[in-house]
């Protein structure tokens, strides 16, 4: 069946895109770690479907309490898809979002966006740089590789790391000889994600540094187990009030 097809074609690609991105996962969990442990905060970014990926770092079940994401309703599709896309296009844009985070120094960027050639995730990532702030740019350099660089250079090229979606031009997957539909940027995103999550977790518990991890707020103790990280991080990531 195309479902059994599609669903082996998934299976492949995520673990072509854990054993492409080895190297760098260890690389980004290093740099996590150093951030948690400095009390820093990861910051989360993305425009558009990528906002998907900001979500899955945010106030989650088993994840970092130390996330502030940087969003704006502009760039939200449900808020209007043609004024996300045009937000997404728009020149300072990032850099007035970015400037809403009082930095400690210690924080660290991820920026999501399959394409990588729009001037809000560009823009983002030029800004943090700038700010002395390290950039973790989960994107598809191949996907770019052909397209017009709209905000006069690309996020391929301005981060400190690259994770790579491994996705090809259009975002689309199947069917495999000509592909026109079926995403795999979301899927690569979460798995990335997860990935960094996983291995800053053997790191910490290596070195005896406990994580500030969410519990679910559906399962008995959950809430009182985070009312501790809210009022943490509650006046840092005003999301969480």
């Amino acid at each position: 069946m195309p479902a059994d097809v599609y669903g082996d074609q998934v299976l492949t690609h995520l673990a072509r895109v854990g054993e492409h991105n080895a190297d760098a996962l260890d690389d980004v969990s290093d740099l996590v770690l150093a951030s948690v442990r400095a009390d820093g905060l990861v910051l989360t970014a993305g425009a558009g479907h990528s906002l998907a990926a900001v979500a899955e770092t945010f106030f989650r079940a088993g994840g970092l309490a130390c996330v502030r994401p940087l969003f704006t309703e502009e760039l939200q599709v449900f808020g209007g898809a043609r004024r996300a896309t045009a937000a997404e296009r728009r020149p300072g844009l990032a850099r007035s979002v970015f400037g809403l985070v009082q930095r400690g120094g210690h924080d660290v960027l991820f920026i999501f966006s399959n394409s990588g050639i729009n001037h809000y995730p560009v823009e983002m990532a030029v800004t943090a740089l700038a700010a002395g702030c390290p950039v973790v740019a989960v994107t598809s350099p191949a996907a770019s590789a052909d397209t017009p660089a709209r905000a006069g250079t690309k996020l391929s090229v301005n981060a400190t790391i690259i994770l790579d979606t491994l996705t090809g031009p259009g975002d689309v997957s199947y069917p495999a000889d000509s592909p026109v539909t079926a995403s795999l940027s979301t899927l690569s995103n979460a798995y990335l994600w997860n990935q960094v999550l996983a291995r800053v977790f053997d790191k910490a518990t290596a070195a005896g540094v406990e994580l500030p991890l969410w519990r679910s707020s559906n399962v008995e103790g959950g809430d009182t187990a985070n009312a501790s990280l809210l009022e943490r991080y509650g006046e840092r990531v005003p999301q969480l009030g």
